[in-house]
């Protein structure tokens, strides 16, 4: 039965956002070239009933926020949406698998989308990561794309040999830049490996490379960063808390202690600079449902977005 769940599940997945003749194929070993997905283990984490269940039934998790949101030195209210999915993943290509492919790889991906006005304009905000469901490793691609009047940002980072980056820039101080960074930790890849297995999450001191969110919007240098990371259990909920004492930056995720490990809330403090009062960024929950979005798109199907409170 698990197997068949798992098959079912991935054959939905492929035929998601308009392919209709894909389906789930398994995890193969990778080449070693300087090109290709490397992974640090071959071993795999034997995923239960529960999760397959849970992730392999052919409907993305969607979660809605209230957001309050620091910039400018002002908190601009406006919404986030988490939205995860499981979906097949070509390692070399480092692309959603459009056909059935030996090579494979399962992932949970999410699409963190944020929006919120300052002033006159508004801002949107997308982050990606596509991380493997049933290994150790790193997430195998993030992406993070701004938009707002004054003009568009995009970083990548892809995971090889080392991590390979990719960021795109009205800025001149960004400019379009590609570098090599060594495989620290990825503040981004934290959102999924809480919802993959929590207790396995890193926690001490050590270094990572924070949110390509804030790396962009507060201009800051792209790099690996000390960083001490902490995870705290009070009742149902768990906390995860990453503090960079360099970047005077605290963030932590809140979410459901028990699987699936659902996420509440969270809590972004940057420390100013000039001595000022700092300011806070939150979410807090207001709706989650499960729904195959990809055929949700008709003007009958509007009364779904109007339920996530958007």
């Amino acid at each position: 039965m698990r197997k068949v769940a798992i098959l079912v599940g991935l054959l939905i997945a492929l035929v998601a956002c308009d392919k209709a003749t894909q389906n789930n194929l398994g995890i193969a070993s990778q080449e070693a070239s300087a090109s290709a997905y490397t992974t640090s283990s071959t071993k795999t984490e034997i995923l239960d009933d529960a999760f397959n269940k849970y992730w392999y039934q052919g409907k993305a998790e969607i979660t809605s926020y209230k957001l309050s949101q620091a910039r400018y030195g002002e908190i601009h209210e406006g919404s986030a949406v988490l939205i995860y999915v499981t979906e097949p993943f070509l390692p070399q290509k480092q692309v959603k698998a459009d056909y059935p492919n030996k090579q494979n790889v399962p992932v949970l991906k999410l699409n963190r989308v944020k929006k919120f006005l300052t002033g006159i304009y508004p801002y949107s905000l997308m982050t990606s990561v596509f991380s493997p469901v049933n290994m150790s490793d790193p997430a195998i691609k993030t992406t993070f794309t701004s938009q707002e009047w004054c003009g568009q940002t995009f970083m990548q980072f892809n995971n090889r040999k080392k991590w390979e980056v990719t960021s795109r820039s009205y800025f001149e101080s960004h400019g379009d830049q590609n570098f090599t960074l060594s495989k620290d930790l990825l503040e981004d890849d934290i959102w999924t490996k809480i919802r993959l297995n929590p207790k396995k999450l890193p926690t001490g001191k050590t270094t990572m490379i924070p949110g390509a969110e804030f790396l962009t919007l507060k201009h800051r240098k792209v790099k690996a960063y000390k960083v001490v990371l902490s995870l705290e259990q009070k009742g149902k909920l768990s906390t995860y808390k990453i503090a960079y004492p360099q970047l005077q930056r605290t963030l932590a995720i809140q979410f459901q202690a028990n699987f699936p490990y659902t996420i509440e809330s969270w809590e972004e403090v940057q420390s100013n600079r000039s001595g000022s009062k700092s300011l806070v960024t939150k979410a807090t929950r207001i709706k989650r449902i499960k729904s195959a979005y990809w055929n949700r798109h008709t003007t009958q199907d509007t009364y779904l977005y109007k339920e996530l409170g958007l």
